[in-house]
């Protein structure tokens, strides 16, 4: 053979080989990122190399090992043959030559260029891949076996164990990657989110306070129960017997007026049963209990079996989708700007909400600002009471009753810490 024509040979060889090695890196990069979720969308339009595809992707320990053992024994091959090779053409130092320019043509041709160009199309790289992917697995079935076993072992004897859930944070996180790559805007990564969070919200958490409860005894007139539908603008109303701590049901707009008026059926006929569960229960199983007993709103029990609250069907939904308006209600802001650097809030909302609106990282067992203020005074506040909390000057505006009703919050400048 002509010096020539072997040259040629080796160079072919050593070409194809690193082509192989190309194939098996972009193979591995793309099933390790591609989503099942597009491929199922592929097999929908009647895509046969999707459903192939995803096949493989679900067998992704068996088609792992076919791709390290196809990729090392291509790697050793085309090191093998090229050592041949120019040791050959330059002797002792072919050695030497032959580990330089083939690590450094594998580098580029046979891992990172291929593995760039799949990791930004994975869906159809692995498509094109899968059928010649799944004759290897086939051809290679014995060997993956033994590794399979010797897997099992490895996690046998370490006791390993595959933890293939993501928890809630790592959910939160990955939604804020799609987002952050456009794949969805804001207002659907808030909603992902509210419903991976509504999971572990617990009823007081989202419960109106007893305060704050609209009710009519069980032996309140009609003209008096028209006056509270008439003042509260609510369309249903709570009924308790006695007591707030002893709720019996609710009465419906609907039902206590007609087309001519108010009804004339007895009260008591018109009180439909309301669901009671306790301070910790789940929302998401609470929502269930309120579908099947057919009701909206839920009686929420202290420890001593008082009422400590009502959770409503919009209550729930506005944990999912955010706050709802519906055109009777007077549009509160939660933080309305009366000065510079000066905000006025209602004591009722959310201390959570409090703390994320001055970058505080305060934490508190009290629900609303307004217990956190009688928290931090220490006692029942007076209008005009203020204290300062970091760079925060706060001061109590107007009482209702014993509750704080209006605080006004003011930035100012931090405290120089004094010299000692």
């Amino acid at each position: 053979m002509e010096d020539g024509t072997g040259t040629s040979t080796y160079v072919l060889i050593i070409v194809i080989l690193i082509a192989l090695s190309a194939y098996f890196s972009a193979s591995e990069m793309a099933f390790s990122s591609l989503s099942k979720t597009r491929l199922k969308t592929y097999i929908e339009k009647g895509n046969k190399k999707a459903g192939l595809a995803h096949k493989l992707a679900d067998k992704y320990d068996k088609l792992l090992s076919t791709i390290l053992i196809g990729n090392n024994v291509v790697n050793i091959a085309v090191s093998s043959i090229a050592t041949i090779f120019f040791i050959q053409k330059f002797g002792d130092m072919g050695a030497t030559i032959s580990t330089i320019v083939i690590t450094v043509l594998v580098l580029i041709f046979g891992e990172i260029t291929p593995k760039s160009i799949a990791k930004d199309r994975p869906e159809k790289f692995a498509m094109t891949s899968a059928p010649a992917m799944n004759v290897l697995m086939i051809i290679l079935t014995p060997i993956n076996l033994i590794f399979s076993a010797w897997k099992k072992l490895i996690a046998k004897i370490f006791k390993l164990e595959g933890d293939v859930e993501l928890s809630s944070e790592e959910l939160l996180l990955l939604v804020d990657e799609v987002e952050e790559g456009g794949s969805i805007d804001a207002s659907e990564s808030d909603l992902i989110k509210n419903a991976i969070e509504f999971t572990e919200c617990e009823a007081e958490e989202i419960l109106t306070h007893r305060v704050d409860l609209v009710a009519v005894p069980t032996d309140a007139t009609k003209s008096e129960i028209a006056k509270t539908f008439h003042e509260s603008r609510f369309s249903r109303l709570l009924v308790y017997e006695e007591t707030i701590d002893n709720i019996v049901g609710v009465i419906h707009q609907k039902d206590f007026y007609t087309g001519d008026g108010i009804t004339k059926d007895e009260v008591k006929d018109l009180i439909t049963p309301v669901v009671f569960v306790l301070q910790n229960e789940k929302v998401s199983s609470l929502l269930r209990q309120m579908q099947k007993n057919k009701t909206h709103v839920a009686v929420v029990l202290d420890e001593y079996g008082g009422t400590y609250g009502i959770v409503t069907m919009e209550d729930i939904l506005e944990e999912l989708v955010g706050e709802i308006w519906d055109e009777h209600e007077e549009v509160i802001e939660s933080f309305t700007p009366i000065a510079e650097d000066t905000y006025r809030a209602d004591g009722s909302i959310d201390f959570d909400d409090f703390c994320e609106k001055f970058g505080l990282k305060e934490e508190s067992e009290m629900v609303s600002l307004s217990g956190w203020v009688m928290d931090q005074l220490g006692k029942i506040p007076e209008e005009g009471d203020k204290f300062e909390f970091e760079n925060l000057l706060i001061t109590v505006v107007e009482m209702d009753n014993h509750r704080v009703e209006l605080v006004d919050i003011r930035e100012i400048a931090p405290r120089e810490e004094e010299e000692e």
